[in-house]
């Protein structure tokens, strides 16, 4: 390997199993798949005093393991070496090499310190630390990048109230609910991070419910539940997400009911989250169900256009490559399920606008997202186009039916019966009929007139072009 100004090699039996548990720690926490997309050709190319410098093979590589994982990966490397004070992200072309050679080395080492903790809970980390037994925080997930609309802004302003005044009266506990893919793992990740830098000495606990079962029965079979015990009875919040994953697992319940009571007693601070509202988790002991609701309990709806918008917009501005707000619009309307998979559909396209150096247009957006896009198509009815097209130029819907030939209204008019055309199966009679009944010929004239105005406009073109993958969403 080419030495760099200032590098020093790294010395392999001083620093190599350290990085080798590092690795190993987060291949365990982030899974299989992920790690060997992003992060399995890192490379450890030495300790500069207080910098630790870590080398992948592109440029790409190297600003995305830096933007998504690089506070991660501080935290870990911080663990192992105390002195260390930030990470230097580095391209190295042989890096690749090198660094699945070092992935073969600590897969064992994954498998085998995940069943460790799973099984010897350990003792309460130092204040401000996050212990080995938690799950990580995501340092993407703050209330500064948490986008507040309508959906979700009594739940959000809970949560920033628990964030400022940890167990205050009536706040406790929080229980947050809604669909999958709404932010709430996101708003719980939020209150974690700004209780930690509020209350440095406040240990703080997040994990999931699946964890919290797993953490459990490890410590019935080792034999340390009263360790367990005192572990989670330690901290001053407790998060569990995803309650859900807990019905029908009676032992699991009775303990999570036991340290919810013993924290709530001592004044501590519980965040719970669910894919529903407590009164609607069958499967939960009622007196678990009563405790939850006894607090504050948060919906959040599903996302509004509006909202689906400027959490696309903010995303956007962070995401160095330029994206039309066209494809920005065209995203909001077609992917309403959930914001998981808005973000990855933006996730994608910069991926591939940077791993290919193409720009992102309204073209290549169906290229790139076929398969999501598919999952989200519907049945396409006249009037679906007759109101899209309508709010798009903002005229009223009545317009589509009236007599009125002003221009404002008589071209959208036409640019809905080329639509109406081209995405059902109606008849040109049965078209005209739904624009008032008009003839067939008016539709047939409609129709050749938007086909001859794309070729000669493209402002037209572009906008026929959004329209028809909205609807087509």
């Amino acid at each position: 390997m080419t030495k760099e100004p200032g590098h020093v090699p790294p010395d392999a039996g001083r620093i190599a199993p350290q990085w080798a548990r590092i690795r190993a720690r987060l291949r365990s926490e982030v899974g299989e798949v992920e790690y060997r997309n992003w992060l399995r050709q890192m490379v450890l190319q030495g300790i500069e005093g207080e910098v630790g410098v870590i080398a992948l093979p592109s440029r790409f590589l190297r600003d995305w393991v830096r933007d998504h994982y690089g506070d991660r990966l501080r935290a870990l490397a911080m663990q192992e070496w105390p002195g260390l004070r930030r990470l230097e992200f580095r391209v190295a072309p042989d890096a690749a090499a090198a660094g699945d050679e070092a992935g073969e080395e600590e897969q064992g080492l994954a498998a085998a310190l995940e069943p460790a903790a799973r099984a010897t809970p350990r003792a309460p980390a130092e204040a401000g630390r996050e212990p080995d037994w938690m799950a990580p925080l995501d340092p993407r997930l703050t209330f500064e990048t948490f986008i507040v609309g309508k959906p979700n802004e009594f739940a959000h302003a809970c949560a920033r109230r628990v964030a400022e005044r940890p167990a205050a009266a009536g706040f406790n506990p929080l229980f947050l609910y809604g669909g999958v893919g709404l932010g709430k793992t996101h708003l719980m990740h939020a209150i974690a991070w700004a209780i930690r830098a509020a209350y440095p000495g406040k240990p703080v606990a997040y994990m999931s419910a699946e964890k919290f079962m797993y953490r459990f029965i490890g410590a019935l079979r080792g034999g340390s539940t009263i360790e367990f015990k005192q572990q989670l009875r330690s901290v001053d919040v407790l998060m569990i997400d995803d309650l859900q994953f807990l019905i029908g697992k009676d032992n699991t319940q009775e303990e999570f009911f036991h340290t919810f009571n013993a924290l709530v007693d001592a004044g501590k601070q519980i965040v719970v989250s669910a894919d529903k509202s407590p009164n609607d988790l069958s499967g939960i002991e009622d007196r678990l169900r009563t405790r939850l609701g006894g607090g504050i309990v948060a919906d959040i709806h599903a996302t509004t256009y509006e909202l689906r918008l400027s959490i696309l917009q903010a995303k956007a501005a962070a995401a160095g490559v330029p994206i039309p707000e066209k494809v920005l619009d065209l995203l909001a309307h077609k992917i309403a399920s959930n914001v998981r998979d808005l973000e990855g559909a933006l996730n994608r396209l910069v991926a591939h606008a940077k791993l290919f150096g193409r720009p992102i247009t309204l073209d290549n957006v169906g290229e790139v997202l076929s398969d999501l896009l598919r999952s989200h198509e519907k049945r396409i009815s006249i009037e679906d186009i007759q109101r899209r097209v309508a709010e798009h130029y903002s005229i009223r819907m009545t317009d589509m039916y009236s007599a009125r030939r002003a221009r404002n209204v008589a071209r959208p008019r036409q640019v809905a019966m080329y639509l109406a055309k081209q995405l059902t199966s109606r008849s040109l009679p049965e078209i005209g009929r739904r624009f008032g009944n008009r003839d067939h010929t008016t539709v047939m004239h409609a129709v050749a007139r938007i086909q001859q105005l794309m070729a000669e406009d493209a402002a037209l073109a572009e906008d026929v072009k959004l329209l028809r993958r909205m609807l087509e969403g």
